[in-house]
């Protein structure tokens, strides 16, 4: 899947989760998604935890972070 596809997957909106990132469609946020899998959690263990959501959102949350620092670190927009 394209990192833009991906990044689809990814919401902000003001008006929810205080404007976190979201799984879209779900009040799930990129950051607790993160902080799963940082603490050992696997893939299929957030699958089964948090229904509805897809093992492409679960790599849309890596791919908005690896954005984000990309983006954070980019000199003059490289």
């Amino acid at each position: 899947m394209l990192e833009g596809d991906l990044l689809s997957r990814i919401s902000i909106d003001p008006n929810i989760c205080f404007g976190k990132p979201c799984i879209r469609g779900h009040r799930i946020w990129v950051s607790l998604i993160l902080d799963l899998l940082a603490g050992g959690e696997t893939i299929e263990s957030i699958l089964e935890a948090y229904i509805g959501i897809e093992r492409e959102d679960i790599l849309a949350c890596i791919a908005f972070a690896a954005k984000t620092i990309q983006d954070l670190y980019s000199q003059d927009g490289e």
